[in-house]
Order: structure tokens, then sequence, then C-alpha cells
């Protein structure tokens, strides 16, 4: 009994059919029929149990792929529910059956049922023709669903590029790339390649900025790809891995750092060209960010990739080795010095003990270095690289950042996929800000460069060395100085005679000298003229003066002075007898070793032509006689005369103090009047202060006065000229209002006159009494105006009324009436 989607192998053993029974049928097997199941291991039909030959069909979803080996030649399948009997099969081919699809096998067929390939844009597929003609029929069967763009539109060239016809030789691999397709299905002819970890889609390798990965190929050449970028090895590309990475970061270079490249490979660049053994060294000054490519290898010495400059602080040194000539130079700081690799490598001095004894004495941490430094294995001066470089590590791992040529020598590894990528961290990977909850201080190193550099005399002030070339230059320094030592540089060693009395069998060794204030201690055994033996011991005090060059030529030169000044001490102790000599030892000697005192009150020291070396004090230190008993007679007499000496020094206190008691005295009385007197002169010179300070009070009074005086009296002068300018204002106002008022009288009088001559007209025509009445009428009218009118006249002119009115009317016949009431007004 077979259910829908079974399907099972009956082999009838009478004839060797093998037929195929598929669900849902039932029938009955005769004895002669036994279920068998085919091994697609052994090519072989198993025969089974009727449970364990049951087989479910085939079936392909949507999505999926069939991969059918020896289909039917007439592409046909078992039918459902009926007897089939096996077609003919093409054994050895294989085709791909995508989905929705489901059928059971023939006998001898085998089938695998295969996902279809999702693809993101960083994924490829490598996929190979194993049937070149299936293929080329085949190929635009294949169920491929173009990769859209962000915008949403299909990629238009990678469907172009899937569309044309590649080329389809048998064995021939190619490349499906998801930044051209979504979803693939291989038609028939073409297999995908699964890794060696059975994936079918594999991952390119994406870049970002700084980043680059290494691509090789079967013919041996590679190919650097630089970010970003997302990149898909061809079918005969492998990627290299370093440590499971397959992509590596730029190598960042400074000022202060470079890389050493060999070429490999021939190129032009800027219109250089570079052939195969050139050798470049790229610093930052070149390039900042290095990108590893086909035409150069890196020149590693150990793990060393990258070289970097080395801090020269000021007043240190290194000595560079120039390979190509073998000259070895002193580079000075302060400076980052990145010596070139190809000509130039730093090199270590190494002093022996007793030189380090002699150049540091007391310095037990430049003896250890130095020891260190000698117990080392010595290095090895290579003619190829040119640099000294100690033997390579066991096992030396080139950086992620490292070009492919240095990756190859330290254990690269360039295979198809050998392992899987590391598995994803647990942590957030995306964009964030980690700040700090404590200080975070500024980047800080520390130079220890005391035993990294150049050897470095130290000179104090008052000593002096002698630097010497192995080239035969000689130099003297003199502190305070710091002198770096050139590689071939040495200094002169003196040997110096110690203890009392000097002699060459205590040696001191040392190559420092003391050229100010040095001090040399000697003991001299003399004889004097009387045949008595003394013993002196004398201190020198010794400076180095002239040319420099001079002062060491002499290798002992204490021996050499104190020989010499014994030689002439014991000469001139000779010509004196003892008891001069012990009470004027000190002059003596002196004058001896120093010379006599000149005009100046100096005395000229001795002078050592040999080394320039002069003697400008000496101490005496003890003076000792030989022989008891004189020294004791010496002694005594020496006692007597100094007790004589005492007395003689108490009496001249004595008349000392008697003077100075008598001078005080003197100076006491002097000292009072003088003050007496000064008290007096203070006294008169502050009378005739104060008279002088009352004389200045009353002139300044009165000249006080005589300004407010002088000032008053201007004022005065001032009011009587405004007095009169308002004088004549009026004056004119008045004389203007007075010719006014006669213009005003003399017009009224022509009208006065007019209306009298009307009058007399009118008169004519009357009798002689009325013209009498009417005159006498109009007399007294005139008259009363004529008062009137010249009562301001009469006031101004200082006059009466009528004295005015009389001078006017002189010669009229009013005049007459005038004077008639005139007589009238006196007579009554």
């Amino acid at each position: 009994m077979l259910a829908p989607n079974e399907f099972a192998f009956i082999l009838d053993e009478t004839k060797g059919n093998i037929n195929v029974y598929v669900g849902p049928h039932k029938t009955s097997l005769a004895n002669t029929d036994v279920p068998v199941v085919f091994d697609s291991g052994t090519k072989r039909f198993d025969r089974k149990t009727l449970d364990q030959a049951i087989q479910m069909i085939s079936i392909a979803p949507e999505g999926w792929y069939l991969v059918v080996k020896n289909p039917a030649s007439d592409k046909s399948h078992p039918r459902t529910g009926a007897l089939n009997n096996l077609p003919n099969l093409d054994t050895g081919r294989k085709v791909n059956i995508p989905g929705p699809v489901s059928f059971a096998l023939w006998p001898g067929q085998m089938v695998r049922v295969l996902q279809g390939h999702h693809l993101r844009s960083n994924q490829y597929l490598l996929v190979r023709v194993y049937d070149e003609e299936a293929a080329k029929t085949n190929w635009k069967n294949a169920v491929i669903k173009p990769q859209k763009t962000g915008e949403g539109e299909p990629e238009g060239e990678g469907i172009k590029h899937l569309e044309a016809l590649p080329d389809l030789t048998m064995g021939n691999l190619l490349v499906i790339r998801g930044t051209e397709v979504s979803f693939y299905i291989p038609p028939t002819g073409v297999e995908v390649v699964p890794d060696v970890d059975g994936n079918y889609v594999r991952e390119a390798v994406t870049l970002e900025r700084l980043e680059y990965c290494i691509l090789l190929d079967e013919n041996g050449s590679k190919r650097f790809i630089v970010g970003p970028d997302v990149v898909f090895p061809k079918p005969t590309e492998v990627i290299v891995r370093m440590r499971g990475s397959r992509k590596f970061r730029a190598i960042e270079l400074n000022e202060n750092s470079g890389l050493y490249l060999k070429v490999i490979a021939p190129y032009e660049e800027n219109g250089v060209a570079y052939k195969v053994g050139d050798e470049i060294f790229l610093t930052g000054r070149d390039t900042m960010i290095y990108f590893p490519r086909t035409e150069h290898a890196i020149v590693k010495y150990g793990d060393q990739e990258k070289h970097h400059a080395v801090a020269i602080p000021a007043g240190e040194a290194r000595y560079v080795l120039d390979r190509m000539n073998g000259k070895i130079s002193l580079v000075r700081g302060p400076a980052m010095f990145l010596p070139d690799p190809r000509r130039e490598v730093i090199v270590r001095r190494v002093l022996d003990p007793k030189t380090v004894a002699l150049w540091f004495p007391g310095n037990r941490e430049a003896y250890e270095h130095n020891r260190r430094l000698a117990a080392q294995s010595a290095p090895a001066l290579t003619a190829d690289a040119g640099a000294l470089s100690a033997p390579a590590p066991a096992q030396a791992k080139a950086p992620a950042g490292a070009p492919a040529a240095a990756k190859a020598a330290s254990g690269a590894i360039a295979t198809r996929e050998t392992q899987a990528p590391p598995p994803p961290p647990n942590e957030f990977a995306g964009d964030d800000f980690n700040r700090n909850q404590n200080f975070t201080g500024p980047r800080t190193i520390v130079l220890d460069t005391r035993f990294e550099g150049a050897v470095a005399i130290d000179v104090w002030t008052g000593y002096a060395v002698l630097v010497v070339s192995k080239t035969g230059e000689r130099q003297v320094v003199s502190g305070p100085h710091t002198r770096l030592l050139e590689y071939d540089e040495n200094l002169q060693v003196l040997e110096l005679s110690t203890g009392t009395p000097k002699s060459d069998a205590n040696l001191y060794k040392t190559v420092y000298l003391r050229t100010l204030n040095n001090k040399v201690t000697d003991v001299v055994e003399a004889e004097t003229l009387d045949l008595v033996r003394v013993h002196l011991q004398l201190s020198y005090r010794v400076n180095f003066e002239g040319d420099p060059a001079r002062w060491f030529e002499v290798e002992n030169y204490v021996k050499f002075l104190t020989d010499h000044l014994r030689s002439l001490i014991r000469h001139a102790v000779k010509r004196h007898g003892i008891e001069h000599f012990y009470a004027n030892a000190v002059s003596v000697l002196r004058d001896i070793v120093l010379g006599t005192v000149g005009e100046d009150s100096k005395r000229p020291g001795r002078r050592f032509d040999e080394n320039g070396m002069r003697i400008y004090d000496v101490e005496v230190l003890e003076v000792a006689i030989g022989d008891e008993t004189i020294a004791e007679l010496l002694v005594q007499a020496q006692h007597a005369a100094v007790q004589q000496t005492l007395q003689l020094a108490a009496e001249q206190r004595r008349l000392e103090a008697t003077r100075q008691s008598e001078s005080i005295g003197q100076q006491i009385a002097e000292l009072q009047s003088q003050t007496r007197q000064k008290q007096s002169g203070l006294k008169t010179l502050e009378v005739e202060q104060l008279l002088r300070h009352q004389l200045a009070e009353q002139a300044a009074k009165i000249e006080l006065h005589e300004r407010q005086q002088t000032a008053l009296l201007t004022e005065q002068e001032r009011v009587g000229t405004i007095h009169q300018a308002e004088l004549a204002r009026r004056k004119a106002a008045q004389e203007l209002e007075l010719s006014l008022a006669q213009q005003k009288l003399e017009q009224k009088l022509r009208e006065l006159a007019a209306e009298v001559s009307a009058v007399a007209e009118k008169a004519h025509a009357v009798s002689p009494d009325l013209i009498a009445a009417l005159q006498a009428f109009g007399d007294k009218a005139l008259a009363g105006k004529m008062a009137e009118s010249m009562a301001p006249l009469a006031i101004l002119g200082g006059e009466s009324v009528s004295e005015v009115l009389s001078r006017l009317l002189r010669g009229t016949p009013l005049a007459r009436l005038l004077e008639a009431k005139a007589v009238e007004a006196s007579k009554t």
C-alpha cells in the first residue's frame, strides 16, 4: 500500500526488471517480487523490506530546484497508480529542474533538492560548466531575479551582462555577483560550486575607507583592491587571509615614520621609471596613507615593518653608519631623526670596563649597561640588507596591514574560504559614543635616552679633557661643556702620582685634568747651611694657562712639578742658616716658589712652559727641624723673644691707651663747642627766616591794597565814561524834542497868521468897535496860546514866558500890545 507522494522499486527476480510503483496505489506482490532501494554511493540496488523500500517522491517548492542525474531520454517520470516500466536513461547526464515540481524517480536516477540561491549585494556564487552543449542550450533558461538599486530599479547593466552568452567551455568557472542578481537557479549544464564548508553562497569582501584586500590568482599574480568597494574575486582568484581576516588596514605614515620598499616589478610613476631591485624609502612626507601595490614588497627586519624616527634631545646625538662607505657620523639633537634604511643604520658604541671606569668614575649604571651590551651576541653586518640585524625570531608574525609580499613570508594563508569567519560578537556594533567618566590626561611619554645615543662626556667647571681621534686629530675641551664623542674618538689618559711625598709607586689614572684651583701637596726634606735637616710640608695651588693644546704634554704633571720644586727648595734652603730660615721659613719658601714681590705688590708665580702650568700660591703647612736639641734651643730663644715682645707690647698698649684717652677728651670738647655754635647759628637763621617772612607778608598786603585801589579807580573811570555817555544821549534826545517843538510852533504860528489875516480881511467889513473888540479878543487868545506854547521853551531856556514871547514877537504889532500889558501889570 503506497500513500500519495510515495513510491517504491520492485525487482522481478524472474526477468530482472525493476518496476516503479507510485502512490496512491495498492497491489499484491508475487513471490518473485523483491523491494529494492538504489544506493547512490555504490550505484547498486540493495534488497530491503517493504517498509524500508518505500521512498518519498522528490518535491521542489517555489524558489527551489532539483538536480537530477541520469534523466530519462524522453524526459518522462513515473506515473501515479500504474506499473511503470524502466525507460531509456541518459546515464551520466545531469539536469536542473526549477520548482515548483514533484515526481518519483526511475530506478538508477539520483536527485538533490536545493534551495534557490538568494544573494545580497555583498555575496556571490561560483558556478562551473559541467556540460558545455547543455549550458549553451539552456543558458537563457536560468532563473534570474535582478538586483534592484535603492530606487527600486533593476541593475540594467548587470542583467545585460548575465543575458550575454559567456565562455561556456567545459570546466570554466563563472562568478554570479550579488550586485547584479538577487536570486539565481542555474540552468542545465551549470552547477553551483560549494566552498569547503558546503556553503553555496559566498561572502564578498566589503572594504571601507583605509582598507584593502589581496586577491591571489592561480598564475601567482596578485591584485590589491582599495576600499570603499565590494570585492568579488575572479573564478581563478582566492582571497588571501591573515589570522582569519580577509581585509587589512592601510599603513598610516607621518613625517617621523616610513616604509622600506623593494621594487619587484618594473613600473613608472610621475615620470620616474623604477626597475626590479630598486629600493624606496617612503615616508609621510611623500604619502600619509600607504596602500600596497603589486610592484612593491616591504623589507622587514624581524617583526619591524614600519621604521620610526628616533627622538634626539638637545645635547645628545646618535651614531649613524653609512653602509655604502662604512663611515660613522654623528647626528646631533634636538631632532627627530628618521634613518634611511637604504644607507643609514643607528649603531651603539660599547665601552670596555676600564674605559667606563676612567670616563665615568663611580657610575655603576653605565658600567652595567656596557657590560650587558658586551655580553649580548655580536650583531652581524649583512651585505644584502645593509643593516645591523639580530637573529630573527622563530616565528615572525606580520601585522594585519602588511602587504602580501611580507605576509607570504610570515604565514599568510591564501586558500578558497579555508575557514569560516569568526562568530559575530554579542556587543552592539553600530555607531556609538563612549565617554569616559574619569579625566583623561594628555598623551605623555618618557624619554630615557641616557644609554641610547652617542657617548657624552660632561666636563665640569675647572676641568679639561683631551679628545683624540684615530686619525690623529686632537682637541682640548674645557668645562663647563658637554662633548659628544665621535665613534672613533677617545680620551687621553693621565697617570698622576699620589701620596706624600709624591712618587711613581702609586699612580692614579684619570682622563680629567683639573685646570683651575688645583691643589698639590708634597713633603720636602732639605738641609740648611749649618747642616741642620728640616722637614717641609707644602701645598701648591696650580692653574693651567696659555695654549690648551700643551696642557697634556706632560703625562704626570704632579711628579714633574714636585720634582722640580724639590730641587729649587733644597738649593735655596742650603744658603740659609737654621735660625734665619726657621724664623723666615714662609717668606723664604714663597720667594722660592712664587718669586719676589714686584712693584704691584704681587708675586708672579712660577710658570712651567712645558705644559702651561703655573703655581699662583703656596701654603707652608709645616716646618719641622730634624735635630731635637737645636729645635729646643730655637724654641727657648723664641720664647725669650716672645716674652720681650710681650712686655714691649704691653707698654706700647699703655701708651696707646693714654694717647687715645686724651684724644677722646679733646674730641668731646670740640664736639660740644661745635654743638653750641651750631645751635646759635640755627637760632640766628630762625630769626632771619621769621623776619623775612613778616616782610614778605607786609609787602604782600601793600601790593594787594595798591591793586584794589587801581581796580577801584579803573572802575570809577568806567562809571564816569558810562555817565557821560548817558548825559550825551539825554541831551541829544532833548535837542531832538526841542527841534520838533520849534517846528510845530512855527507851523502853528503860520496857521495863526493865516487865521489873523483872514480875520483882518473879515474885519474890514465890520465897524471899528467890532474890530477893536475882535482884535482884543484875538490878542487875548493869541497870548493864551503863545503862553501855552512857550511854557516848555521858557522852562528849557530858564526865562519867563513873557520874555520868550516878546523875543519871538519882536517887530510885530503884538509886541506893542504885550508891552502895554506889561506896563499895566507893573502898575497894579
